[in-house]
C-alpha cells in the first residue's frame, strides 16, 4: 500500500552529552521515509532541498524502495538548516540556529502519480502548507494521518483546527495535547482534541511511552528503557514513521492494528536514539527488529 511523506528533508548539527555532529542528514520527511522502509517499501516523498544536500543520501533512501521524485531540488539554494545542543536529561535543548533557506518558499505540488496514495503522513509544517496538501489530493487516502507543534497553536491555531477536522489520526505529545484541548487531565484532553475530528489520537510522552485513545478505547505503549541514548533528534518522526509503514504493510486499519503499530513505532524510535542522525536505521536487519519487538512484548506482559 502507498505511503506518502510530506516533510522537511534538512540538515542538522547536533550536540548532545554524547558528543557533537555537524551537518547530518535529518528532517522530518527523511525519519519517517526511514521508519516506514523496513515495512512497506511503496513510500513516496514530498519536500524540498537546496544543492547542498548530499544526492548520496537521496540514492541510499531509493534502494530502500522510497520514490524521491517528489523532491523538489532548488538550484543555488540551501537546505532547511537547524543546530540544537540537549540538555544532560536529553529531554530539553536548546536551538542554537534556524535557517529556514528554501523551505521558506516551500509550495508543496503533489505528483499526479502521488495524489491518489493510500496512507497520507503529513509531518510537522504550517498548517496552511498540510491544508494544501489535503486539497491536491485526488482521491481521500484511506487513513490520514499529521503531526503538529505548539508553535502553530501559538500563531496559527483557527487554521490548524481546519487542518485537524480533516484528518484520521493526530499525533502530538502531552503538553502540547494540554495547550490544545485546555484540559489537564490527558483523558479529557484526548476526548476534547477527538471531537475536532480525528478517530485517533496519539499522545507521546517521550521517555515515558504513549497513549493511543479513539472514542471507546485507550492503549498505553511503553518506551524501551535503554542503558545509552545518544540523539533524540528524529525520535518522534521515526516512530510515526515505523507506525505508518506498519499500517501501511498490514492494509488494516482498526484499533487492534493501531496498538501493534505504535508498538512498531517505539521500537524503530528506540533504534533511532542509539546513534547519530539516521546513522542507527540505515543498518537495521529484520532480526534487529524482531528482537528489539521481543522485548516490548516481555516488557509489557504478564498473567493474573
Amino acid at each position: 500500500m502507498s505511503l506518502l511523506a510530506v516533510g522537511t528533508v534538512a540538515i542538522d548539527t547536533i550536540e548532545t552529552p554524547q558528543g557533537k555532529v555537524d551537518r547530518v542528514v535529518g528532517g522530518a520527511a527523511t525519519y519517517i521515509a526511514w521508519g516506514a522502509s523496513y515495512f512497506t517499501k511503496d513510500i513516496r516523498i514530498v519536500s524540498i532541498i537546496g544543492e547542498d544536500f548530499p544526492q548520496s543520501e537521496l540514492e541510499l533512501l531509493k534502494k530502500r524502495g522510497v520514490d524521491t521524485s517528489g523532491i523538489h531540488l532548488v538550484k543555488g539554494g540551501k537546505s532547511f538548516f537547524w543546530a540544537g545542543k540537549y540538555h544532560q536529561d536529553l529531554n530539553t535543548r536548546d536551538t542554537l540556529e534556524t535557517q529556514l533557506n528554501v523551505l521558506g518558499d516551500f509550495d508543496p505540488v503533489i505528483p499526479d502519480e502521488y495524489k491518489k496514495s493510500k496512507y497520507l503522513m503529513l509531518g510537522n509544517l504550517t498548517p496552511s502548507v498540510q491544508k494544501a496538501v489535503l486539497d491536491q489530493m485526488k482521491t481521500r487516502p484511506e487513513i490520514i494521518a499529521m503531526d503538529t507543534m505548539n508553535f502553530w497553536m501559538d500563531t496559527a491555531m483557527d487554521e490548524l483546527k481546519e487542518v485537524i477536522s480533516r484528518v484520521d489520526l493526530l499525533t502530538i505529545n502531552d503538553e502540547e495535547a494540554r495547550q490544545l484541548s485546555g484540559e489537564h487531565s490527558l483523558a479529557k484532553a484526548a476526548r476534547a482534541i477527538l471531537r475536532m475530528g480525528p478517530r485517533y489520537l496519539i499522545i507521546k510522552k517521550g521517555e515515558h511511552g504513549a497513549l493511543l485513545f479513539d472514542n471507546n478505547n485507550v492503549f498505553f505503549a511503553p518506551a524501551l528503557p535503554l542503558y545509552e541514548v545518544f540523539d533524540p533528534t528524529g525520535a518522534g518522526d521515526t516512530f510515526a514513521g515505523g507506525m505508518m509503514g506498519y499500517l501501511a504493510g498490514a492494509g488494516e486499519i482498526h484499533f487492534e492494528n493501531l496498538k501493534r503499530a505504535i508498538i512498531t513505532g517505539s521500537a524503530m524510535a528506540s533504534f533511532c536514539v542509539e546513534k547519530f542522525s539516521i546513522d542507527r536505521l540505515k543498518e537495521l536487519s529484520q532480526e534487529d527488529i524482531e528482537d528489539r519487538l521481543d522485548e516490548f512484548v516481555k516488557l509489557v506482559h504478564f498473567e493474573l
